[in-house]
């Protein structure tokens, strides 16, 4: 296994936020945790949409990142991704779908930007399985870069219809209905000409198209934190939050270095080439799923996910050590402190808790003490609260 650089481990996130080979994307994240002081991410692994956003609106002030499965969802529509986009901006977390890519260049592009899920047009970040080889990245690459553009570009089309209808004293008016993205379900699917009726004027149909473009902002420097300041003081949170706006126009990967499942057949070997991948492509990989701190080299930024982390339920003894179907779970402590992880993931010991929203709290306490142990220092502001 490939030695952590201790240097990377020892500083705060804002400072890493801006080093000068850090990419935006990374950036942003690593801004935002230091400003909500927390490196949660849950994992909404539920089947409704109705849950989903549910959810969100619970653990969103406690989180930098909310991982998805969008492929379990029953009801994912269009109404699934405007609420959850609208959730993630107002509440300021990322949005990661877990959807585990691993097949050849054309099929993961397909199924990245196309068919109902239609990831890259509203997950910041996905993952993949390197074992197809590095291609797989190169093609989610591409993918992202178009959608991204296309996206840039917006197209709304207002279409109106009528039939002329005639009034009491015998003049005709037309009168009007506004379609807005909506099929109107009584139009007769059959191709068969309707009768004719001489006494009815034709329909009149209106179109108005207006084209758009968006540009969405760089996190902007005027938040970057001095070298000597450190994590954000948590008095400041909102003001912070308003400054550092919403994130970059960009999609970043996550590839899976390593897993927490008992038996899983990821070798050194192949975590290592997972690293060398990286490195190869650091403007879309912004980092690994990983159970230990993967940066080695002197322009390692990358940020490790680690999932299967879990507190033992309150008045409970002991740590949860497993589910019995292979999962392996272990605490933020040994996760953040002990093996270096940047983003515990935390999934079941958020989602079944009687209270999600002091949880997810009790999660993101415990994460960040375990990371500010890791640095070197502890809270400035506790005693001023």
């Amino acid at each position: 296994m490939t030695s952590t650089q201790p240097s990377i481990l020892s500083l705060p996130y804002s400072i890493r936020a801006d080093l000068p080979f850090t990419p935006p994307l990374t950036s942003y994240l690593l801004h935002l945790i230091s400003i909500k002081r927390t490196n949660l991410c849950v994992s909404a692994d539920v089947h409704t949409t109705s849950t989903l956003l549910r959810l969100a609106e619970e653990v969103g002030d406690y989180i930098c990142v909310l991982k998805t499965h969008a492929d379990i969802i029953d009801d994912f529509s269009e109404r699934t991704i405007r609420g959850l986009n609208e959730i993630a901006r107002r509440k300021m977390f990322l949005i990661f779908e877990d959807r585990k890519f691993g097949d050849i260049g054309s099929t993961v592009q397909s199924q990245y930007t196309h068919g109902p899920l239609s990831i890259a047009t509203w997950a910041h970040l996905t993952n993949a399985h390197l074992f197809p080889g590095p291609s797989i990245i190169t093609a989610l690459h591409s993918a992202a870069t178009s959608t991204l553009t296309s996206l840039n570009q917006s197209v709304f089309t207002e279409i109106t219809t009528g039939t002329p209808r005639t009034s009491i004293d015998g003049s005709s008016s037309d009168g009007e209905v506004a379609v807005e993205g909506e099929e109107d379900d009584t139009v007769d699917s059959d191709n068969s000409d309707p009768p004719l009726n001489p006494s009815r004027k034709g329909s009149v149909v209106t179109a108005t198209t207006t084209i758009s473009q968006t540009f969405e902002p760089t996190p902007p420097a005027i938040w970057s934190r001095s070298l000597s300041a450190g994590d954000s003081d948590p008095r400041d949170t909102e003001q912070a939050l308003q400054g550092l706006g919403p994130p970059p126009h960009a999609r970043g990967l996550l590839l899976i270095a390593e897993m927490s499942s008992e038996g899983n057949l990821i070798t050194p070997a192949y975590t290592t080439s997972c690293i060398s991948a990286a490195r190869a492509h650091p403007d879309f990989v912004i980092g690994f799923i990983s159970q230990h701190a993967l940066n080695s080299g002197p322009k390692d930024v990358f940020l490790n996910f680690t999932p299967g982390v879990s507190l033992p339920l309150e008045g409970e003894d002991g740590a949860r050590k497993g589910d019995g179907l292979g999962q392996r779970w272990r605490s933020p402590r040994e996760v953040i402190m002990g093996n270096g992880a940047d983003v515990m993931i935390v999934g079941r010991g958020v989602l079944e808790a009687k209270d999600r929203r002091a949880e997810a709290e009790r999660y993101r306490k415990k994460g960040w003490d375990a990371y500010e142990e890791r640095i070197g220092r502890r809270n400035a502001w506790e005693d001023d609260d």
